[in-house]
């Protein structure tokens, strides 16, 4: 009877083992049960060195109609604010006078080649004679003469009926460029002056638009002297070049770099570039404020680790944990270079294939026992959680 009642105990351990797995009444007198931490294999890959600059948007073209003639404005006929093609008419100004001008010119043609039809006829009847012996020398070179001088007046009074006719063709103010119209600047009725070089109205093209942005030189100089050096690749050709507005979204459309100028202003210490977007919407407007972001170099096969596995130690030097080969946390310092979104790029201390610990690693201690599952970052685990049960 004694030796079955010492064997209970025992029986009663061991179904509560199998039956309810009691992982932790297995554990040695006095030893911790391992911690649960989420882990995260790292893996190297190709990271684009991403640049955020300020910049403003610029039309790709600007034309300032003005009037080539003097006049009064007769009728205005473009809508304000609309788009315009090059060559449609915008303005008349009172065509009156410039008609008078192109038929007093083509008279004064008509006159001319009358005078070089006679001068023609005499130098042929002088020649004529010439040849008989009837005319004199002096006689001959006169007619000459003249008929080259009805020849030049003939050409000079084209030349003035082609200029009243180009006047005449002036009297509709045309669009030098395509693009949207600004309001116009002066109204019906007004006299517009060709000499006073006063704008009429404003057209700028802007579709696609140019983005103007700075950098500091030194960034640049940085960036160029790590390619050089096989530190950083250089971007390809396509790299992407993107506009972000004030309150954080992306425009959709992708632009691409044109130039970075090769002066540095002397009072900023910035260089500026310039790049294209397209803006078919029209919704990117001369003068407005952007940021670039712009992939300005390659970093090959860079470690990226998440923020929030980052801590710091008593002297303030940044240390992760990782998951050691035995099981065990390893304390590791690292070395870390710029933001990558919410990640850190790592230049020290880790390498690909370990297994950094991103949650839980703020209850570890170097040598304690560990439980890992696998990292699953916010947006993932989100996803993760709003799936039906299967």
């Amino acid at each position: 009877m004694k030796a079955l009642s010492r064997k209970i105990p025992v029986l009663a351990l061991a179904f509560a083992i199998h039956c309810f797995g009691l992982p932790a009444l297995a554990q040695e007198p006095g030893q911790m049960p391992p911690t649960a931490v989420s882990v995260l294999t790292l893996k190297a890959e190709d990271l684009p060195v991403t640049s955020e600059l300020p910049g403003r948007i610029a039309p790709v073209r600007i034309a300032e109609v003005r009037s080539r003639v003097t006049g009064i404005i007769q009728a205005r006929v473009f809508e304000q604010g609309s788009l315009v093609k090059a060559g449609d008419v915008l303005l008349r100004i009172d065509p009156g006078l410039f008609k008078v001008r192109v038929a007093s010119a083509r008279a004064s043609l008509q006159r001319a080649q009358a005078t070089e039809r006679n001068a023609a006829q005499q130098l042929e009847r002088q020649g004529f004679l010439r040849q008989r012996n009837a005319s004199t020398e002096v006689a001959y070179e006169s007619a000459v003469v003249a008929q080259a001088q009805a020849a030049a007046d003939v050409a000079l009074a084209q030349a003035a009926l082609e200029e009243a006719e180009i006047n005449l063709g002036y009297t509709e103010v045309k669009a030098p460029i395509s693009g949207v119209i600004g309001g116009a600047l002066v109204t019906e009725g007004a006299l517009v002056n060709a000499d006073s070089g006063d704008p009429l109205a404003t057209i700028q093209q802007i579709d696609p638009v140019y983005a103007d942005f700075t950098q500091p030189a030194g960034d640049l100089l940085e960036i160029r002297r790590d390619i050089a050096a096989g530190k950083l690749a250089a971007p390809s050709d396509d790299a992407g070049v993107r506009l972000v507005f004030d309150d954080g979204t992306v425009h959709p459309n992708p632009g691409r770099l044109l130039f970075s100028s090769t002066t540095v202003d002397a009072t900023t210490g910035q260089v500026t570039l310039r790049a294209e977007f397209p803006n078919p919407n029209r919704d990117l407007l001369p003068g407005l404020y952007v940021r670039v972001r712009i992939d300005q170099a390659i970093r090959k096969q860079a470690l990226t680790i998440p923020q929030r596995s980052v801590m710091r130690d008593g002297t303030g030097a940044a240390m992760v944990y990782v998951n050691g080969a035995d099981g065990k946390a390893e304390a590791r310092p690292v070395k870390l270079g710029p933001a990558a979104g919410d990640s850190w790029i790592v230049e020290e201390g880790l390498k690909a294939g370990d297994k950094l610990v991103v949650e839980g690693g703020q209850k570890l201690q170097p040598g304690a026992a560990v439980a890992p599952e696998e990292w699953k970052p916010a947006a993932k685990a989100d996803a993760t959680a709003t799936e039906p049960a299967k």
